[in-house]
Order: structure tokens, then C-alpha cells, then sequence
């Protein structure tokens, strides 16, 4: 499980696909796929193209599901290269995900509070990271807690023995100052997707660890 460079999708065009893939060929550790406002079936069907696009590129980089237990355990009895999911604090409980997808599975939980960073500590052997953010505000998700900038950070890392990923609007600049707090890597949404070159954003913040 490499966190340093975790990339977050958007969107469910080929283009999303194809992004991810080559975030993947650049040696990006982890892809979640990401489509809030997508149905059941096409968060299934984006979920096993990219799977499948991402294993061809890089059979190293691990591909998770955002919130949705259920469609990483379909997607994986359908023989796609999903490797686990990456759970909200409103989504189905770690305990029964792990239930759900097996000890081998991968189980990321947002947090971004050092209440719900501590929290989190009760359920070590059953979550594997914690993502924490948001590091600024960003549109592609309101969490409705307040930005944590750089500052924010080595507390969250010292108060958990999880390994904690920084999110929330981040991009390539902000990788070196993130990577001297602790934090285990950076998730990038649309710094790695709508970014002109995404290998080179991949390679910038894999170079800042």
C-alpha cells in the first residue's frame, strides 16, 4: 500500500479512465474512484474500467471504491482488480465492510478532526489509512469542517497510529511543505485529474517524499 500519491477520480467519461491510468503508469500508489452523484450500475461499470485500465498500466497501484462497500464487492466477484473502498463517516461501518470484503481487502476511513482521528484508533485491524482534510476548501466536496492547512496536520498524525493521507483541493506545489508534516501522502482530485499533464503532477509529488 503506497500512499504517497493517491489519486481521487472525477467524472465517468473514458477520459476519466484514461487519467487514471496514466496517473497509474507514473507510479501513482492508489486510484479511488469517485462518482457521488452516479448510479448504482455506472459507479459499477466506471469502477471495473478503471480497475481493469489501472491493472494494465500498473499492477501495482491499488484501485478502491469510494463509500460503497457493496459495489467494491461486486466489482470484485466480478473478477475486477478492486482492491477495497475508502469509506465516508455517513457510510456503511468499517467493521461490516471488513465483513463484507475480506481481510485482504484495503479500508481507507475519512476523518479531518482530531476527535474523529482518535476515534478512529478503536478500529486498528480493521481500517488500513485515514484520509484527513480538508487541507483548503475545495467544490468537489463540503464536508463542513473547517480547512486544515499545513499547520493542521502533525497533530492528526501524532494522535493516530493509522497512517493519515492529507486531502482537499491539494496540488503538486503544495507537496513538499504537505510531506514534512507526517502525513503518509497526498490525494489529489483535481490537481492529478484536470491537470494538463497528470504523470508529471504524479512524479512532483512522489519526488516531495
Amino acid at each position: 500500500m503506497d500512499l504517497r500519491c493517491y489519486c481521487v477520480t472525477s467524472g465517468t467519461s473514458r477520459a476519466t479512465v484514461h487519467t487514471a491510468a496514466v496517473a497509474a503508469a507514473a507510479g501513482c500508489g492508489m486510484v479511488q474512484v469517485r462518482a457521488k452523484e452516479a448510479t448504482a450500475a455506472e459507479l459499477f461499470e466506471l469502477a471495473c474500467a478503471v480497475a481493469e485500465a489501472v491493472h494494465r498500466a500498473n499492477p501495482n497501484t491499488m484501485v478502491l471504491i469510494d463509500d460503497r462497500a457493496d459495489i467494491a464487492y461486486a466489482a470484485r466477484l466480478a473478477g475486477a482488480p478492486v482492491a477495497g473502498v475508502h469509506l465516508g463517516q455517513d457510510d456503511l461501518p468499517a467493521t461490516a465492510a471488513r465483513d463484507l470484503l475480506g481481510q485482504d481487502a484495503i479500508i481507507g476511513l475519512t476523518t479531518g478532526t482530531l476527535e474523529l482521528i482518535q476515534a478512529a484508533q478503536t478500529n486498528i485491524g480493521v481500517i488500513d489509512y485515514l484520509g484527513a482534510g480538508p487541507y483548503r476548501t475545495t467544490p468537489t466536496k463540503d464536508s463542513g469542517r473547517p480547512p486544515l492547512g499545513v499547520d493542521g496536520y502533525p497533530a492528526l498524525v501524532e494522535a493516530s497510529q493509522l497512517p493519515v493521507v492529507a486531502i482537499g483541493d491539494i496540488t503538486a506545489d503544495d507537496a513538499e511543505a504537505l510531506a514534512q508534516t507526517g502525513v503518509a501522502g497526498l490525494a489529489l482530485v483535481r490537481g492529478i485529474m484536470h491537470a494538463p499533464d497528470p504523470a508529471a503532477v504524479v512524479k512532483r509529488v512522489l519526488a516531495a517524499f
